[in-house]
Order: C-alpha cells, then structure tokens, then sequence
C-alpha cells in the first residue's frame, strides 16, 4: 500500500515557508479563492467571487504541483459586460464554458483582430497581446475555464508590474494575421494546425486505436505556446487503458457520463464520477482510467502544459505507450480483474452492457503477434 507522504506537524513548520510561492500570494492579493483542481465535480457551478481588477467574478484552481507548473481558474463576465484589457507574459488558453461574446487582441503595433465566440470555442491568447473579452449577451453571463503558465512566470519574476505591464511584441507568436482566429482544418498527424475551434463537442476527430477501445483524438498547439491540449472520445460501454504521466493536465468532460479512476503507484484505485462540466487533474505520475457508462460517446478536452507530455527519444509521450515497453501505458490484459467487475457493476445500473470484447481481442492479437516477433529476433 503506498503512503501519503504526510509528516509531523514539527516537521512540516521547517519548510512552512516554502508552502507559499510569489504566485500563490498574487492569487491572494487578486481576492480570489485558490480551491484544489484534483476533482471539481462541475465548472458551471463552481463557486466566484467578484474579481475587481477584471470586472468580472472568478476562482483560481491548482493542483498539487502548480508551484512549478500550470494553473487554472474560471471567469463569468456579467451580462451586457466587459472584462478590463489585460496583457501578461505568461501563456494562457481558453474554453468557453457558456454564453456567446467576442475577443479582441491587439499588439503595441496597432495590429487588432475582433473575432466571435460561443459555448465550445477554444483559443489561446498570444503572448504578452492585449486583449478583451465581450459579454454578447444582456441578460446572461457569458463563463470560461482557462489554463495558464502564470505560476511558473510569476515565481520567476516576481515581479508584478514587469508581468502585466511589459511594451513588447512577440511577433511570431501574432503580428496581426486576418486569418489568425479563423478555423482550419488541416492536419499534421494528431495535430490540428490552427488557433482557434469554434466547437469543441462537435469537432471531428482521428481514430487513434492505440488509447484502447477504438474512439478518436485530436491534439492542438495554439498561438505557438508551451502549452498545449487535446480531445478524445471513447464509444458507449467503453473506457480507456489506464497511464500515468507529469503534472497538470486539466481533463475537462465535454460529453457523456461515466468515472475515472486515479491511484498512485501500489495503492488501490480513487473513484470520480464525472458529467458534462466536471473537471478532473490526475496528480503527477499518478495512474489514472477514464470510463463511459452513459448512453452517448464521452468526450473530453485535456488542458497542459508540454512538461505534462514525458517522451521516448521518438518524441513520442510514454502515456501512448505499453509498460511492456518501457512506456507509462497498462494494457488492458495487465489490469486488475476488479476493473473489469467495477466496469460491468456501473454499466448495470444504466441498463447496459460492456462492449470491450473487440478491444480485448484485438490487444491480446497484437500481443501475441509482438511476443512471436520478438522471439523469432531473438533466436536469428
């Protein structure tokens, strides 16, 4: 069974300085809460309180390594509102989470662009570019859920005024494209070339059989930034193969109901229940599983940062990849039987039956197909 790690309290009042961070006392000064993002059960309804500096209302969460890594909050702009202009030199990407409204982002040059959005949009905001986000609406709020490098700049810099008030354009992050914010369809493998999703629910995807149980996978890289995001659907009566990987990756459930599963190494499995809304973020290196045990295909969006993402010399992430072949990936013939059990018990209480037979098969095929390579190598 594995520890918490949890020490004396005479122990923990040595580093009692260290648990405050130059970021975590921005937070503070901003008049936000800072809530742990483990498991927010829904982003829609997470509590705000009015963010002054901004003019709207807002919360801050962070996971267990946000002190080196990534953060995230939600904003609501009122209705018939605004947000105040804001620049920063760290990298921020967005989902809108409700309501209808546009952005505006400009750089010192004079080069702006306008562009419009709605419940789904995905967007990144250029490093250090002004910009303001417009509520559409006069009569409801208009609610985004964005992830940002801010801990890692502000724990660098501290230094406030340098962070939000820095003359200088990143030209070949934005220099005013009038297609910068359009949408494009053109692909590099996973890797949807563009800046902007106008619908991520509805968005195609490419079937990517090595997640397990068939389904599909898009993966995007706005405004060149260090952060990057992902989407993945699995079929009703599905789930996913369990893997680890580093610290931040905010998975935030787009469609359909189910679990996951989350455990660190030798300890017994964490059950979250999700829904549309519900965010969840695996701590670092900690095995997680993602379930459908509702009634239409689950879908969801995976915020992080790239330090998230550990390769093989490849480039490839080792989550992609078997532990039977050094990667950070369980097949699903090496997991415990009480998946299995756990799986069929939910899938019950919705009527319906696991449709992981096909996926059973076709993994133990390639395995035994791998296996007999290997020991033909081994004997030439």
């Amino acid at each position: 069974m594995a520890k918490n790690a949890i020490v004396s309290e005479e122990f923990a009042k040595k580093f009692a300085t260290e648990k405050e961070t130059p970021y975590t006392r921005w937070v503070k000064s901003e008049g936000l809460d800072l809530i742990d993002s483990t498991y927010v059960p829904n982003l829609h309804t997470v509590e705000l309180k009015p963010w002054a500096r901004r003019g709207g209302r807002g919360v801050f969460m962070n996971h267990e390594a946000s002190r080196t890594s990534n953060d995230c909050y939600v904003c609501e702009i009122p209705p018939g509102k605004t947000l105040a202009p804001q620049r920063q030199l760290f990298e921020e990407t967005i989902m809108i989470l409700s309501g209808r409204g546009s952005t505006t982002v400009w750089n010192d040059a004079g080069q702006r662009i306008t562009f419009e959005w709605k419940a789904g949009a995905l967007f990144a905001i250029p490093l250090n570019c002004w910009h303001q986000h417009f509520n559409g609406s006069g009569r409801e709020g208009a609610r985004f859920v964005s992830v940002t490098t801010a801990p890692i700049v502000i724990n660098l810099y501290e230094d406030i005024d340098f962070i939000f008030g820095t003359n200088y354009d990143f030209k070949g992050r934005f220099n005013g494209e009038p297609d910068y914010f359009s949408a494009k369809d053109e692909h590099k493998g996973f890797l949807l070339a563009t800046n902007f999703v106008p619908d991520a629910v509805n968005l195609p995807l490419i079937t990517a059989k090595e997640r397990g149980a068939g389904g599909g996978h898009i993966r995007f890289n706005f405004a060149k930034s260090s952060l990057n995001s992902h989407i993945s659907q699995f079929p009703i009566g599905t789930y996913k193969k369990a893997h680890a990987h580093g610290p931040g990756a905010h998975v935030i459930i787009l469609s359909g109901e189910g679990f996951s599963l989350m455990w660190p190494e030798g300890d017994e499995p964490r059950h979250y229940k999700w829904e549309v809304g519900t965010m969840i973020v695996p701590p670092n290196m900690w095995l997680h599983q993602h379930f459908n045990t509702g009634t239409t295909p689950a879908r969801y969006l995976a915020f992080k940062h790239e330090g998230v993402a550990i390769r093989n010399s490849q480039g490839v992430p080792k989550a992609w990849i078997s532990r039977r072949e050094g990667g950070d990936q369980i097949d699903y013939a090496d997991e415990k039987p009480e998946v299995r059990t756990l799986f069929a018990q939910e899938l019950a209480k919705h009527g319906l039956a696991s449709q992981m037979d096909k996926a059973y098969t076709a993994e133990q095929t390639e395995l035994q197909s791998k296996s007999a390579a290997e020991e033909e190598k081994a004997h030439a």
